[in-house]
């Protein structure tokens, strides 16, 4: 058994309730191997985890889902990783740690070409934007498409590969430095939500036609004004909702706006299947080595500094992604 550092929560609440502490590990299970960090990927879902949107399997609690870093042991019956393996992954609680145990189903080799933390920094968002843009929605030359959050950690992966793909590109973003962010970064067209009707901009933009798919993560304050940027027959997938919740969603309203379809998709649905997740992974690292893709790391902070990493995520401050080094 030996010790690492590691931050945890007791109770639900704002950022103020993490601990930054020491926690025993012991060795590797079976069909586990211990990784040692290198660093580890902020998203909103751990938000979610920490104010108590999503319920814990337990408490006191490590969130954290995305990390990346190098094989230090091998528990028994493990074939496919060896130490100093170079391995990330997206989906399995408790990468808020130095070093930590973890399921071979949820890890994949890192190429040679990319760094570990490139690799923490993108497994969740650029996986989330693969299934998004190949299997929610096959998103090709004549998709017109709306994402918001545009200059977000997703957001900022999803414009530049559905770019790639040869769709037009609409975004919504909150302040002219996010917006001129997302147009760097494959957008067609950004719109200021906050002093603009994105719907009408949409329609302005489409000639009145409407997108054919509407990417939300935003909820609440977005809802339902996304369906009414949709083409008939088009797609409102709704993916998370970092302003809250959304509420009074009916059936009818999907008929009335034109026989729309409504998804909420979750990445780990996706991935898991292994064969899904090592796929996923390959087109994430594919399109990244290609350049047709850059990940930005636009904040670092120290793991110890998780409440201030939570606190400025929440506040719309970060952009981007962001990683907590341990």
């Amino acid at each position: 058994m030996t010790k690492t550092q590691a931050v945890s929560f007791s109770r639900t609440g704002g950022p103020e309730v993490f601990d930054y502490v020491e926690i025993d590990l012991p060795p590797p299970s079976t069909g586990e191997v211990q990784i040692r960090q290198a660093a580890v990927g902020l998203n909103f879902i751990d938000v979610y985890f920490r104010n108590g949107t999503y319920k814990t399997p337990h408490l006191p609690f490590v969130t954290g889902k995305e990390g990346a870093g190098t094989v230090t042991s091998v528990g028994p019956g493990v074939l496919d990783f060896k130490v100093g393996d170079r391995v990330a992954y997206a989906g399995a609680d408790g990468a808020y740690s130095a070093e930590r145990n973890i399921e071979t189903r949820h890890l994949v080799l890192v190429p040679d070409g990319i760094e570990l933390e490139t690799a923490a920094a993108m497994m969740l968002k650029g996986m989330t934007a693969e299934y998004l843009l190949n299997r929610t929605f096959k998103v090709g030359p004549q998709t017109v498409l709306l994402f918001h959050a545009a200059a977000g950690g997703v957001g900022l992966i999803a414009g530049q590969w559905a770019k790639a793909l040869g769709a037009t590109v609409i975004g919504t973003a909150g302040s002219e430095d996010k917006i001129g962010l997302a147009l760097a970064r494959g957008y067609d067209h950004v719109i200021n939500y906050k002093s603009e009707d994105f719907v009408g901009r949409v329609r302005e933009i489409t000639g009145g036609k409407g997108v054919d798919v509407v990417y939300d993560s935003i909820g609440r304050d977005t809802f339902p004004q996304s369906l009414d940027c949709l083409k008939p027959r088009g797609l409102f997938a709704s993916f998370g909702q970092s302003s809250g919740p959304i509420e009074n969603f009916t059936l009818a309203a999907l008929a009335q706006k034109g026989s729309l379809f409504a998804t909420r998709p979750t990445l780990f649905t996706y991935i898991a299947a292994r064969q899904e997740l090592i796929d996923s992974a390959k087109a994430l690292f594919d399109i990244v080595q290609s350049n047709k893709v850059r990940i930005n790391i636009n904040q670092t902070y120290p793991l110890r500094e998780v409440g201030q990493a939570h606190a400025d995520l929440e506040t719309r401050k970060t952009t981007g992604t962001t990683l907590l080094i341990p």
